[in-house]
């Protein structure tokens, strides 16, 4: 099977091009068109049986979560193109089929080779790269599945989609009560402490709060606080996509059964997951215990609280959220850096004072202001480096200094910002009342 490896001519990018060159920058859409063939034509690895394989950029393995942002600005793309099309659903059907493998791994190999990113790992299985439990490794297969849904109709890859949600459901219910019925564990000998859970692997105590555990953050981090916010309310989005899903397979037990249980996670986050913050007042945490120990602070990998309305369908004009937000961007939040070349998020993951462009196309997303999102895709052409890819961060004074020279999210985090900029996104058929 072949997959497309260019989208140069797709009538949607001719025209998102056109639509960025009245912005008075040519940059735009060639870095647009630049963005999207790279993913297509150097991630994406067809496997023999009809699946395909996405690698994240210099790393090779297949990370759940990076493969799923990855492919979200072709949703963009998808009406009258089945090619795209298949693509997405032989990247979800690879999804689905790792998730009911391993549903605690975050990142796979394409065969089962044995390769690791710590082979001393507790974990040996051989198809999996890495197995540091991660709420929205689960989460975004499910919301890709729903969003592709709503934006082409198609519905064969649904009974994957729900067989697979049986699986993440339960996890996600056995992690509600982490310290009584989890048996997983993480412990790594070589590396940070960021690198390995304590406690025996088990990571540190957590109350039960009705809110799903996670052992690491989206930035591969271990979590200071097991119960971390914004992947708990991207879990509830991803069930609602679920049960809406299911409802329309005319399955009702598991369309209750995932209605309930985002009810659940909302209604524990509402509760154990805020903050009164002195200056800005009620505001969301970034992690908690349930012990009355929170993180405030926010990280540039999404699910991030900034990136909210993306992830977990929140309006932009929520006012928790708007006062989260004004914190996020602001010196009161500990990975936000202000330079010479830009600001914006960064992460713990990364160098100190080092900006993330995901954060800046996030933000720009997430922006009610269209002079915002031009603004953040300027700084994003700014901050390049000169070599036209977004890399995972560079330095607030000097972006010569970066991390990662190919990092395929990035580039799709460019495209998505680029194309929703020109009122061509996708959002819209799945964002509904935000």
């Amino acid at each position: 099977m072949s997959f497309p490896t260019s989208i140069t001519d797709h009538p949607i990018v001719q025209e998102a091009v056109h639509r960025l060159d009245a912005l008075g920058d040519p940059r735009f859409g060639q870095t647009l068109t630049r963005c999207l063939n790279d993913t297509l034509a150097r991630t994406i690895r067809p496997m023999p049986d009809g699946t395909a394989f996405v690698v994240t950029g210099d790393i090779p393995a297949m990370w759940l979560r990076d493969s799923s942002t990855q492919m979200m600005p072709y949703l963009a793309l998808l009406k009258d193109d089945p090619a795209l099309q298949d693509l997405l659903l032989a990247v979800l059907r690879r999804q689905f089929q790792q998730i009911d493998h391993d549903p605690y791994a975050n990142a796979f190999n394409a065969e089962p080779s044995g390769q690791a990113h710590d082979p001393d790992d507790l974990c040996r299985d051989p198809w999996v790269w890495e197995e540091k439990y991660e709420v929205d490794s689960l989460a975004f297969p499910l919301l890709l599945a729903h969003r592709f849904w709503a934006a082409t109709g198609r519905t064969d890859h649904v009974p994957g989609v729900l067989g697979t949600a049986r699986t993440v459901i339960a996890v996600w219910r056995t992690e509600q009560d982490h310290e009584r019925l989890s048996t997983y564990r993480f412990r790594r000998e070589n590396g940070p402490s960021s690198d390995t859970l304590p406690n025996a692997g088990r990571g540190t105590p957590v109350a039960r709060t009705g809110m799903t555990w996670s052992g690491f953050r989206p930035s591969d981090d271990a979590c200071a606080f097991g119960h971390n916010v914004p992947a708990n309310l991207c879990a509830a989005a991803a069930l609602d996509g679920t049960a809406e899903l299911a409802h329309h397979a005319h399955d009702t037990e598991l369309a209750e059964d995932a209605a309930r249980l985002a009810a659940e996670l909302r209604a524990a986050t509402a509760r154990h997951g805020t903050v009164r913050h002195p200056d800005l007042g009620p505001m969301y945490a970034y992690e908690v215990d349930g012990n009355g120990n929170a993180v405030l602070m926010d990280d540039a990998n999404m699910p991030g609280l900034l990136s909210l309305p993306l992830v977990a369908n929140i309006p932009t004009t929520d006012p928790l959220y708007l006062a989260t937000r004004r914190f996020v961007l602001s010196p009161a939040n500990p990975t936000w850096h202000q330079g010479a070349a830009a600001e914006g998020i960064g992460s713990p993951h990364t160098p100190d004072e080092h900006i993330w462009p995901i954060a800046i196309a996030v933000q720009g997303l997430t922006a009610n202001d269209t002079a915002e999102r031009v603004k953040a895709l300027t700084t994003l052409l700014s901050t390049d480096a000169g070599t036209g890819q977004m890399h995972e961060s560079f330095h607030k004074d000097d972006p010569r200094r970066f991390t990662r020279p190919w990092f395929s999210w990035a580039n799709a985090m460019y495209a998505e910002l680029a194309l929703d900029t020109v009122g061509l996104g996708t959002r819209p058929l799945w964002q509904k009342g935000t």
